[in-house]
C-alpha cells in the first residue's frame, strides 16, 4: 500500500514539477526580470496550501514507509523507488526552498532562475524514476 501511495504521490509531484519546467519557467523568462521575480514570489506563496502541503509531505512519508517495507521485504526496486522519491524531497529542501526564500527576501531573478530550474529538472526526473521503480 505504501508503495502505491508513494508512486501516486511521486507521479503527481512530478507533474507539478514538469509543468514548471515546460511552461511556468519558460513563460517567466519572457518577462522582465523584476516582473518574473514578482510572479515567482507570488507562485511560491500560493503553492503553500493544504492540498500541496499534504501531497508533498504525504508523498515523503509514503516514500519513507515504502523504503522501510521494501527493506524488510527484500524488495530492491521498491527501495530504489522510495529513495528516488525521497531524493526529490531532498532536492526541494536543499535547493528550491532556500532559493525561494532568497528570492522572497529580494534576491535577484538572475541568481535564482538557472539554479532553481536545474534543481527542478532533477526533482522532475527523480519523481518519474520513483514512479517507474515503485510500479515494477
Amino acid at each position: 500500500m505504501s508503495a502505491a501511495l508513494a508512486a501516486a504521490g511521486s507521479g503527481l509531484l512530478g507533474g507539478v514539477y514538469l509543468a514548471f519546467s515546460t511552461a511556468v519557467l519558460p513563460a517567466l523568462r519572457r518577462r522582465p526580470d523584476a516582473e518574473a521575480a514578482a510572479t515567482m514570489r507570488e507562485v511560491n506563496r500560493v503553492i503553500l496550501n493544504p492540498v500541496f502541503g499534504t501531497l508533498f509531505g504525504g508523498t515523503a512519508l509514503a516514500c519513507g514507509s515504502a523504503l522501510v517495507t521494501g527493506a524488510l521485504d527484500g524488495e530492491p526496486l521498491r527501495i530504489a523507488g522510495a529513495v528516488a522519491g525521497l531524493a526529490g524531497f531532498a532536492v526541494t529542501a536543499a535547493v528550491n526552498i532556500p532559493l525561494n526564500t532568497a528570492l522572497d527576501r529580494g534576491g535577484p531573478w538572475s541568481a535564482f532562475d538557472r539554479r532553481w530550474t536545474r534543481a527542478n529538472h532533477l526533482r522532475t526526473a527523480t519523481s518519474a524514476l520513483a514512479v517507474a521503480l515503485l510500479l515494477l
